[in-house]
């Protein structure tokens, strides 16, 4: 399943949300589980980003559909990166 690095922003509105419900962030797991996506890490992070979370996802579509809804919310800005790991980039550099 390809592997995707999300980088996220939270909007002022997402800010509230947090402060007020700090259970929201594991809330919104839960939903990006059922939408397809396999969340193997998160972390808060301090600087322009608030949160980069490390997903797998089956496809770009499903990816796509992730992103459009999460980004709909008005709570969140996203920047998907899609990744891949070092030895499969060194296979694929040698063929």
């Amino acid at each position: 399943m390809p592997t995707y690095v999300v980088l996220s922003r939270l909007t002022s509105e997402g800010r509230k949300t947090i402060k007020t419900n700090p259970d929201r962030i594991k809330e919104v797991n839960k939903e990006l589980e059922e939408m397809g996506a396999e969340i193997v890490d998160q972390y808060a992070v301090f600087g322009g980003y608030d949160f980069v979370n490390i997903l797998k996802v089956s496809d770009i579509q499903t990816m796509a559909k992730i992103s459009v809804e999460m980004g709909s919310r008005g709570s969140v800005q996203l920047e998907t990166l899609r990744a891949l790991k070092i030895d499969e980039l060194i296979k694929s550099i040698k063929k």
